[in-house]
């Protein structure tokens, strides 16, 4: 079975945990493209989120992971696309519930709140957790349903 196909992008201020989760997701077997940034020198986040929540959007990537200061600048560009749920994920809990629930599929970081170690949990529960379906499929129905009606949908 092939592994999934990851894209990865952040800002300077994830670029260290960025380049740490892409060794760790090849060492892991899973197919890697880097967005950007490609040094610590500063560079806008929207340029990096846009990019990766293009690739998920496109379905040319299964999942994308953002990274930059909190995480929550490269989660709301990606929830600009459609089909993207990118969620902050500080904890493994909140991660878990994520991907049960609302099936994310992009993952943003916070490069500035969280250590190396915490990251890589995050990380490995959001790739082992699956999406429950069921109830929460008929929610994400209605969000792909709202994205049609605003004229985002696929």
């Amino acid at each position: 079975m092939a592994k999934e196909k990851i894209i990865i992008g952040s800002d300077h201020a994830g670029f260290d945990m960025k380049e740490d989760i892409s060794r760790y997701l090849a060492a892991k077997g899973f197919v890697v493209a880097d967005a950007g940034t490609c040094s610590a020198l500063p560079v806008d986040y929207p340029d990096i989120g846009v990019v990766v929540a293009r690739k998920v959007s496109a379905g040319e990537f299964d999942r994308g992971i953002l990274v930059c200061g909190s995480g929550v600048g490269m989660a709301i560009v990606a929830n600009r696309f459609p089909g993207v749920r990118a969620v902050v994920a500080l904890d493994e809990e909140t991660t878990r519930m994520s991907r049960m629930h609302n099936d994310s599929n992009i993952l943003a970081l916070a490069g500035r709140r969280t250590d190396g170690k915490t990251a890589e949990k995050i990380v490995s529960v959001w790739l082992e957790t699956p999406f429950e379906g069921g109830r929460h499929q008929a929610r994400i129905d209605k969000i792909t349903e709202l994205e049609r009606e605003l004229g985002r949908g696929k």
